[in-house]
């Protein structure tokens, strides 16, 4: 076999190791990237708030007046507790209902982030029997931790006093 033969054989070689190699590093990232997708199945949400919510934060921020800070979406865990004292079943169980609901918003003492009530946006979806159950649930856990909860009706327009006049004994 003469030289000539060898090196043309081994570009040919080299060529397909090449195409090989780059396919394998291909097929590598792909089902990285797919396997990602699979084993976290998620995608962003277009907003954190509905139009209905978005509409109401405008008047709220009008309202509070930079009295308080206004949070969304507040998970009713980070807020409330079950009592320390429970037994370990007990607490569970008492867990396990606030931790799977949020409130619309919270405000906060602006110095040291102490809630200092909890707001809910009454739209038509607490017509819903399911969710009405809901509503009697976080006003009774909000009574019993001492929790001001204030329940507004959604609207087109809000009057900017009456929503200030209704959170004013709840602010710093």
């Amino acid at each position: 076999m003469d030289t000539s033969t060898v090196s043309s054989g081994l570009q040919q070689y080299g060529q397909w190791g090449l195409a090989a190699l780059t396919l394998a590093v291909a097929l590598i990232l792909l089902r990285r990237l797919l396997g990602n997708r699979l084993a976290f199945p998620y995608a962003q949400r277009e907003s954190l708030f509905t139009p209905a919510e978005r509409h109401f934060l405008c008047y709220l921020q009008k309202a509070v007046d930079g009295d308080a800070l206004i949070f969304g979406k507040v998970r009713v865990a980070d807020v409330l507790k079950p009592l320390d004292r429970l037994p370990g079943k007990r607490w569970h169980q008492a867990f396990h209902p606030i931790s799977s609901k949020h409130f619309d918003y919270v405000l906060c003492d602006p110095d040291d982030l102490f809630v200092l009530c909890a707001i809910e946006l009454n739209d038509s979806s607490h017509d819903n029997p399911e969710r009405q159950q809901r509503d009697t649930f976080l006003r009774g856990a909000c009574a019993a931790a001492e929790l001001p909860l204030i329940e507004v009706p959604a609207k087109q327009r809000y009057v900017i006093k009456q929503l200030r006049k209704e959170l004013e004994p709840h602010l710093p």
